[in-house]
């Protein structure tokens, strides 16, 4: 039987993007970018992008990190997703 704690399909460190959605509201951006960088540090302005909804009520804000371990990660998207202006992590 193996240990399923150290299974993964990434190598770490790796590049990966996170994908957040929430209403198109001021300060959804500087929220989702932060809660991130609670967990990476500073994120270089050329690692994000956003979209808008075609009606303009959602926006996604995509960030990409070097995510240096499983937990890291699993952290970042445990804070994102207990967050109210989150509506959906990828």
């Amino acid at each position: 039987m193996s240990d399923t704690k150290d299974e993964t399909l990434l190598e770490f460190p790796c590049e990966f993007p996170i994908k957040m959605m929430g209403r198109d509201v001021e300060g959804f951006r500087a929220t989702a970018i932060a809660l991130i960088e609670s967990h990476t540090g500073t994120i270089s302005e050329d690692a994000i992008t956003t979209s808008a909804s075609s009606k303009g009520n959602f926006v996604s804000v995509t960030v990409t990190i070097t995510a240096e371990s499983q937990e890291q990660l699993d952290n970042i998207y445990r804070a994102l997703t207990s967050h109210e202006d989150i509506l959906v992590a990828l």
